[in-house]
């Protein structure tokens, strides 16, 4: 046999190299495909594609998509984050790289280090933790169920990420943890969703469910992110800043139809001074990559700089400023619910004005772009939430190390104390309602600040211009330092908000997003000083003992432990009185809240219905209603637009019997707007001296303010003096005939303002915020405020359970 070998033949070598490589890209593709082919793709599961017209998915379709989805990929862990008001389950979906999915727990640990700049010991290990950790991102969509199409959407973006194989979504697979909150308000999409199918092609199609849709707070829901009243707000508060600490927070939300298409980021002015600078400026990048995509796709009518700002603290969106961390909003223009609509022109140019926008047809650097009309479906709307949502992922996963190191430094900065800024806030001791300072310690804690007890006295300098005057401050009290990572959060809580003077051309105040003052201790009635200077601080810090846990803050405090977190408190009630409690069918924000107070301190009511009212069932002690229009509560809802069962309010068969009511001897409790149905159709000598001014005169869009409480009147037992009410466009009254009514509490005489804005002070001051009169064996109580403001007025709740009692 011969050993000579033959040369090889290059053209034979390149075809098969050739030929190999076609069977690799094959393999490839084949893959790809077969990946792509046995993941179940929303319209596989739910029978029809998320975000067409007339579809809608319920919270158990949903659910059941992203637990299928899960089971089938390795790119999504779906996890439960808590149950909602109503025992649903909530849920998040954790969508990344498949060996990021293997280690959440690592970079959830990486996550909360960055958080917290203290637990980092080196600069190599900062570094070690920024190389190596991933950008975590949460979008939670539709926590308002009627502004639907989000949580619809939800379902295409995962899928989309789970199939996806180009280089763009490998990038943010590879580079980001996204935290996807199909929906912050399941209880709601179920409501939302049983009302429209049962609608659908009825003259009701395009309503609103007769009901609030959230249990409690309808769209206050979104009002809750530093008071934490709420399941689903306790949830992903734990979620966020207890747990994954995400550098980046996008609310998904709808709103009117008639204005620009689309608002996103960045905000209209006043920004709040507590927000660092930084993140100012990153979530107008972010609102302006948005933009720039949207317009790469020739979407037009998007807006930045208009409507909504950065002053108030308590939104989904806006929380995460307070917690160093990025906060996006964006607005889609609504459809009918899941229906289209046609929106003309006319429509655009007669509604369509908005803060920072004269005109949703006209040309502006903030929108270069209009839209001038036609149809509007569910469809435009998710393209214009899934094009803002790749934006921000593909800038999270593209500049990961900038947003850690970012996230981290804030948090840096945040140790080291700044002249203007106090050194600590002190919860003195001793204070008379326990259960109170208890419920405010634990809201603190929740958002993962740190609470001290001081096991010694100390001495402070509680004033910032009297540098060497000493107070001493009892021991047992608590200590909140602000060189903390949370410091924005404990100084914005914490401090007395000054808004500023916004006028517009004509004079009229111009109208904030949402309220002006919330400052917490005021609002609660909580004693709470500011510490400009704590004496020798350094060689008592063995004096101080950190909090771990509410129960061990509420031994300190002399209280049983409570079971678990957020618990029910005590009934204040000696007596047990039958009360009933108005809820018609125009989702009184109000009086969910009326009904959440209540719930939380086990005090038992009745619902009482427009029904009842007309059917003159109304045996109860005592009857509250809450703050609503006088059209609200006599007319209710059109029968032209809502079933007949739903329609037509009390009607003036039940005011009549209303005055009835009270006539034999009930009592009648109404909180602010009502205040206006009684008065007039009681024909009580109270005048509203606000009704007719213009917003140039007096405006007053959300304040802590000072009352001056007869202390001697049985509703005003066990408060203050001087308390501290809150002021939401709310009432101030004139007595005409003082021998039939009497004034409980007046606005102070003057410096009624504690933390917020007004604008024409003078013409609430002295004026009546409390009123009662006996009529005929009864008793009226007119509150002109409303004294259950969003669960967060614990101050004004006694003069509520004092009307209460028999």
């Amino acid at each position: 046999m011969s050993n000579h070998k033959f040369p090889r033949d290059s053209n034979s070598f390149s075809n098969n190299l050739f030929s190999a490589f076609l069977s690799f890209c094959a393999l490839f593709l084949l893959t790809a495909f077969s990946i792509s082919a046995q993941l179940p793709s929303p319209k596989s599961v739910l029978g029809f594609h998320p975000t067409d017209d007339r579809t809608i998915a319920d919270w158990q379709q949903i659910t059941n998509y992203f637990n299928k989805l899960d089971a089938a990929s390795d790119r999504i862990s779906v996890k439960e984050i808590g149950k909602t008001t109503l025992g649903k389950p909530m849920i998040a979906a954790f969508i990344s790289a498949p060996e990021n999915i293997k280690k959440l727990e690592t970079y959830r640990q990486t996550s909360q280090k960055l958080a917290d700049p203290r637990r980092i010991k080196s600069p190599s290990e900062l570094e070690n933790l920024i190389k190596n950790g991933k950008t975590i991102v949460s979008i939670s969509c539709s926590i308002h169920s009627t502004e639907i199409v989000a949580s619809q959407m939800s379902m295409n973006l995962a899928y989309e990420l789970a199939t996806a194989n180009d280089d763009e979504t490998k990038e943010i697979l590879d580079n980001t943890i996204l935290l996807l909150i199909p929906s912050s308000n399941p209880d709601g999409i179920n409501i939302v969703a049983n009302w429209y199918r049962k609608n659908l092609g009825t003259k009701s199609e395009s309503t609103s469910p007769p009901e609030l849709y959230h249990h409690y707070a309808g769209h206050d829901n979104n009002r809750d992110w530093f008071m934490l009243n709420l399941r689903e707000t306790q949830n992903i508060t734990k979620l966020y800043w207890q747990e994954w600490f995400p550098q980046v927070v996008y609310d998904v939300h709808q709103m009117g139809q008639n204005g620009a298409r689309f608002v996103i980021p960045p905000f209209f002015d006043p920004p709040n001074p507590r927000i660092p600078p930084l993140i100012l400026r990153e979530v107008g990048l972010i609102g302006y990559k948005m933009a720039a995509d949207l317009q790469s796709a020739n979407i037009s009518g998007d807006a930045t700089n208009t409507t909504f700002d950065t002053w108030w603290h308590g939104g989904f969106r806006s929380a995460p400023y307070y917690h160093n961390s990025i906060g996006i909003l964006s607005e889609a223009a609504s459809a009918n619910l899941m229906s289209p609509v046609e929106i003309t022109r006319e429509k655009l140019v007669r509604n369509g004005r908005s803060r920072g926008l004269n005109s949703p047809l006209e040309t502006a650097t903030n929108h270069p772009d209009t839209w001038e009309g036609g149809l509007w479906r569910p469809k435009d709307i998710a393209q214009l939430e899934m094009t803002a949502s790749r934006a921000l992922l593909q800038l999270a996963a593209k500049f990961r190390p900038r947003y850690l190191r970012n996230f981290y430094e804030i948090g840096k900065a945040n140790l080291e104390s700044q002249k203007d800024e106090p050194k600590a806030f002190i919860v003195s001791a001793g204070q008379p309602d326990a259960e109170t300072v208890a419920r405010f310690l634990e809201i603190l804690m929740w958002q993962g600040m740190e609470v001290h007890q001081m096991t010694r006295e100390l001495e402070i300098v509680p004033n910032q211009n009297k540098p060497n005057d000493f107070g001493e401050i009892p021991l047992g009290s608590f200590l909140i330092f602000t060189n903390q990572p949370q410091k924005n959060n404990v100084l914005s809580l914490f401090e007395r908000q000054i808004y500023p003077q916004r006028l517009n051309a004509n004079g009229d105040a111009e109208v904030p997003y949402d309220v002006a003052g919330w400052t917490l201790p005021l609002q609660m009635g909580v004693e709470a000083a500011a510490a400009w200077q704590i004496k020798d601080l350094p060689q008592h810090q063995n004096s101080l003992r950190k909090i771990e846990n509410i129960n061990q803050a509420r031994k300190i405090l002399n209280l049983k432990a409570n079971s678990g977190s957020f618990a029910a408190m005590p009934s204040p009630l000696k007596s047990k009185p039958k009360i009933g409690l108005y809820k018609g069918f125009t989702s009184s924000m109000d009086e969910g809240w009326t009904r959440l107070v209540l719930d939380n301190h086990q005090i038992s009511f009745q619902s009482v219905t427009d029904a009842d009212f007309r059917n003159k069932k109304l045996d109860f002690d005592a009857i509250i209603l809450p703050s609503q229009s006088e059209r609200e509560i006599v007319e209710g809802l059109r029968a032209e637009n809502y079933p007949v069962e739903f329609a037509g309010g009390i009607t003036e068969q039940g005011v009549e019997n209303l005055k009835n009511f009270v006539e034999k001897g009930g009592k009648l409790i109404c909180f602010d707007d009502s205040c206006e149905l009684v008065i007039k159709r009681f024909n009580l000598p109270v005048k509203n001296v606000l009704n007719g001014l213009k917003r140039s005169e007096f405006y007053n869009p959300g304040s802590v303010v000072q009352l001056k409480v007869d202390t001697k009147n049985a509703i005003a037992k066990n408060l203050g003096e001087n308390t501290a009410a809150y002021f939401i466009n709310s009432s101030a009254y004139e007595i005409t005939d003082s021998n039939k009514v009497k004034s409980v509490a007046k606005y102070a005489k003057k410096d009624v303002l504690l933390s917020g804005w007004i604008l024409g002070e003078k013409y609430m001051n002295d004026k009546t915020a409390i009123a009662e009169t006996d009529y005929g064996r009864g008793k009226i109580i007119l509150f002109a405020f409303r004294p259950q403001h969003r669960g967060q007025t614990f101050a004004t709740f006694p003069f509520i359970f004092n009307a209460l009692e028999k």
